[in-house]
């Protein structure tokens, strides 16, 4: 539900745009990157999940009706070499005239494919943009605080920072100041499961 609020606000202008396919495969240093494919598929809801065992990723965070900046994008393009899968609840599609309620047949599809993604996510990256609520990311924040897969940037301006840090704290989760360096820390996990499964 990452952004299910958020999301049902959006403006379908504010999509976020996919990785490309550009990009030369990379040279294999070690059986782990000898495994990864040269890029990322970015897969939006209500698109089905891939059922195949490429690493996952979703981009957990600030909307809010468009008003916050379209850092999915500028994410996918971080991560467009990395061989993952994206799975990105900004919808191409949404119409602002869906109210947000559960009889709202696609409102519930919207929720239950973020649910489901989450679900299967192997890495949440959650962004919270300065001058943003995300009142919905919130909510997934305590839902996956204790799940090991949050990896976190929440940096000032933020209007509930100082929950957010307590709860990281709290339940060890990682947390970075900036987009960026939260890209990074992505990288790095990314690599890490890699490793676990090459073993």
């Amino acid at each position: 539900m990452a952004n299910m609020d958020e999301t049902a606000r959006s403006d379908s202008g504010q999509a976020a745009a996919g990785p490309g396919r550009a990009g030369a495969q990379r040279i294999a240093s070690n059986p782990a990157e000898a495994a990864r494919p040269a890029d990322s598929e970015l897969v939006r809801s209500p698109q089905p999940v891939p059922a195949d065992d490429r690493l996952k990723v979703f981009l957990a965070g600030s909307i809010d009706m468009g008003g916050s900046a379209d850092w999915q994008a500028q994410f996918a393009r971080e991560l467009a070499d990395e061989g993952v899968v994206l799975l990105n609840p900004r919808r191409e599609d949404w119409n602002p005239a869906w109210k947000p309620v559960a009889e709202e047949p696609e409102f519930r599809r919207q929720v239950e494919w973020e649910l489901a993604a989450l679900q299967r996510a192997d890495v949440i990256a959650m962004y919270l943009a300065p001058g943003s609520q995300a009142p919905v990311s919130l909510l997934e924040l305590g839902l996956h605080a204790g799940s090991g897969k949050v990896l976190l940037a929440c940096p000032d301006g933020f209007w509930r920072k100082g929950n957010v840090d307590i709860v990281a704290e709290r339940y060890g989760i990682p947390h970075y100041d900036s987009l960026p360096a939260l890209a990074q820390a992505v990288r790095a996990r990314l690599a890490e499961l890699r490793q676990a499964r090459a073993r």
